[in-house]
C-alpha cells in the first residue's frame, strides 16, 4: 500500500537527473516557512509539515503545484546559470576537452585537444562558405545554396560511407583530427536518438540523428583535401563549421529525399526553447538545429 502511494506520488520527469535545482531550493525554503508559521501554535505540527514537504519535494520535485511552470515562465536567465542551468540550447556537435588528461573526472574545459592548431574558426562562416567555393547565391531564390561541385562531392562521400557500413566511431575520431588516443572514445547511440561521442569519462560531441553524423564525416573528409588550412583547426572549430555546414543540406544523408524545415519546442527542466530543425522527409531523422534567438522562453506555452 506505502508503495503504491510513493508510485503515485512520485514524478521522475522532475526528480533525480531531471530535478530542477532552483524549484528545489525555492520550495524548500517555502517549506521551511510554513514550518515556522505553524510552529507558532504547535511546534510537533511545525515539525511534521517540514518533514512531510521535504518528502514531498523528493518524490515530485516540488510542493507548490505548478512549481516548474512557474520557473520557466518568470526565473531570469541570470538566476538559472547560478544553479548551473544555462536557458540557451547547446547544439554544437563537438565539445572543448583536455584530452591529454584523462583522469580529471568528467571535468571538462574550454581547451581542445589539438595544441598545434593555431587558425580560429571564422566569425562570418557564410562569407567564409562562399570565399571557400562552399555556397553561392542560389538561382532561383534570394538564398545561398551549396555549390554544385561541393554538393556533388558531398553527396557522394555520405553515399560511400552508407554502403560502407563502415564504423562510424573510427570515421568520426579520423574526421576531427583528436590529438588523443582513439581507444579512448566511445559513441553511443541515445534512446531517443542520436548518437554522444565520449572520451574515457567525458562528455566529446554530439549529434541529433545517424544522418548529421555522417553529414560531418562526409564533409569532413571534403574539406580537408579542399582547404590548406583544415588541419590547423581544433576540433572544437571543425565541429561549429560542419555543423552550419548542415543547414544547407537539401537531400537527406541516409535516405531517399529530401529535407524539410521544422520547428520544434525543447524542454529541460527550468526553460523552453524553440528550435529550428530540418529533418529528413522520409525518415524524420535532424539533420541541423539551431535554437531561435531571444527565444530561450522561461514559459510553458
Amino acid at each position: 500500500m506505502l508503495r503504491e502511494l510513493i508510485d503515485t506520488v512520485r514524478q521522475p520527469e522532475y526528480t533525480g537527473e531531471n530535478r530542477c535545482p532552483p524549484c528545489t531550493i525555492v520550495n524548500l525554503a517555502i517549506a521551511a516557512a510554513l514550518g515556522a508559521a505553524v510552529s507558532r501554535k504547535s511546534k510537533r505540527a511545525g515539525a511534521l509539515t517540514v518533514a512531510g514537504s521535504v518528502v514531498l519535494i523528493y518524490l515530485r520535485g516540488y510542493l507548490v503545484p505548478g512549481t516548474p511552470e512557474l520557473t520557466k515562465r518568470y526565473l531570469p536567465p541570470s538566476v538559472l546559470r547560478w544553479f548551473g542551468k544555462d536557458p540557451s540550447v547547446d547544439l554544437d556537435s563537438i565539445a572543448g576537452f583536455e584530452a591529454s588528461n584523462p583522469a580529471t573526472n568528467g571535468a571538462e574545459t574550454d581547451t581542445d585537444a589539438d595544441a598545434d592548431a593555431t587558425a580560429t574558426v571564422p566569425n562570418d562562416l557564410e562569407t567564409y562558405f562562399l570565399d571557400a567555393g562552399l555556397l553561392e547565391p542560389c538561382t532561383d531564390r534570394d538564398d545561398l545554396c551549396l555549390t554544385d561541385a561541393f554538393e556533388s562531392a558531398w553527396v557522394e562521400e555520405m553515399d560511400a560511407i552508407v554502403d560502407a557500413d563502415s564504423d562510424p566511431l573510427d570515421l568520426v575520431v579520423d574526421s576531427f583530427g583528436f590529438d588523443a588516443n582513439p581507444n579512448e572514445f566511445e559513441l553511443t547511440e541515445k534512446e531517443e536518438g542520436g548518437y554522444v561521442l565520449h572520451y574515457g569519462t567525458r562528455y566529446a560531441g554530439r549529434w541529433p540523428s545517424n544522418a548529421a553524423l555522417i553529414a560531418d564525416i562526409a564533409s569532413g573528409a571534403i574539406l580537408d583535401a579542399w582547404l590548406d588550412e583544415w588541419d590547423e583547426y581544433t576540433p572544437r572549430d571543425k565541429g561549429k563549421i560542419l555543423n552550419s555546414l548542415r543547414m544547407f543540406l537539401e537531400v537527406c544523408p541516409t535516405a531517399e529525399g529530401g529535407v524539410e524545415l521544422n520547428e520544434e519546442l525543447v524542454e529541460s527542466c527550468c526553460t523552453s526553447n524553440t528550435v529550428i530543425a530540418v529533418v529528413c522527409e522520409e525518415t524524420g531523422e535532424r539533420v541541423f538545429e539551431h535554437q531561435v534567438l531571444g527565444d530561450q522562453r522561461q514559459t510553458a506555452d
